[in-house]
């Protein structure tokens, strides 16, 4: 039987995965890549579920790559063939993002140590992050010849501006999350010992409001950069419609009337 490199708990409509490699500070080798991306996909399946939290076991959030992994070793032999890891961006981490990208429902990242290299992307493709004030975001690739991948190339400088994101990118320096929320790549930065309670009680707020309308509001706002404001007008014209015929639109409209809290259910 293999060994379950992910956890998974679910508190009310909250599912909460968590890598499990604590030991190499949950790094990711190809079970771990694979154990994953099924817990998502799953969730994304499972209509009970409104809310995915993404945390890792023990002191770190996830190191990265396992560069022991064979998928990413490369083999030092003079004359060998050269690792292509290109296979392994291909195979593994793009579906990885893209499902993070396009799960039904918010997802959040719960840092509470390291997130360095892939790891800190994967965090950052998640629709929310909080970090504990220990944690930090490192950019590690440079340090190995590489450059940003899981969609850093695409995240940091839209999170952070060109300049931040080559500096981080080129000189691959630790940045302690209170500065990360500082400049604003990450939602919320927190102290240690709150960590675990300001998570759950995020992702229990996330999980009670309008699911279909967050969803639509990640796929706009991601949308929008590659768009005229025209065109983004018109999106917004056609999701509007679509959000407008759907029940979370009525039960809003009613409580916000009946000045009572709404009970949203479309996913």
């Amino acid at each position: 039987m293999s060994e379950s490199f992910i956890l998974s708990s679910t508190a009310g409509a909250v599912l909460t995965l968590t890598l499990n490699r604590p030991g190499a500070l949950n790094s990711f080798n190809t079970l771990m890549h694979q154990q994953l991306l099924a817990a998502l996909n799953a969730a994304a399946a499972n209509a009970e579920v409104r809310c995915v939290v993404l945390t890792g076991a023990g002191r770190g959030f996830c190191a990265g790559q396992d560069l022991s992994d064979p998928a990413a070793a490369p083999e030092l032999r003079p004359g060998a063939p050269a690792t292509d890891l290109g296979v392994l961006i291909e195979g593994f981490y793009k579906p990885l993002v893209q499902r993070l990208r396009s799960m039904p429902v918010p997802v959040l990242a719960s840092v509470n140590g390291v997130a360095a290299g892939a790891g800190a992307n994967i965090a950052l493709n998640c629709d929310l992050v909080i970090a504990a004030e220990s944690a930090s975001f490192i950019q590690a690739f440079s340090k190995i010849g590489l450059i940003p991948d899981a969609g850093g190339s695409w995240l940091l400088p839209r999170l952070v501006g060109r300049s931040r994101a080559l500096g981080l990118a080129m000189l691959g320096d630790k940045l302690p999350a209170a500065e990360a929320e500082r400049l604003g790549m990450i939602w919320q930065c927190v102290a240690d010992e709150a960590l675990a309670s300001q998570t759950q009680a995020l992702a229990e707020r996330l999980a009670a409001m309008p699911t279909r309308a967050l969803v639509a509001t990640r796929q706009t706002l991601d949308a929008a950069g590659q768009m005229s404001m025209d065109e983004a007008l018109s999106a917004e014209a056609r999701l509007q419609g679509q959000l407008g015929a759907a029940h979370d639109y009525l039960e809003g409209v009613a409580a916000f009337k009946a000045k009572r809290l709404p009970v949203f259910s479309d996913r």
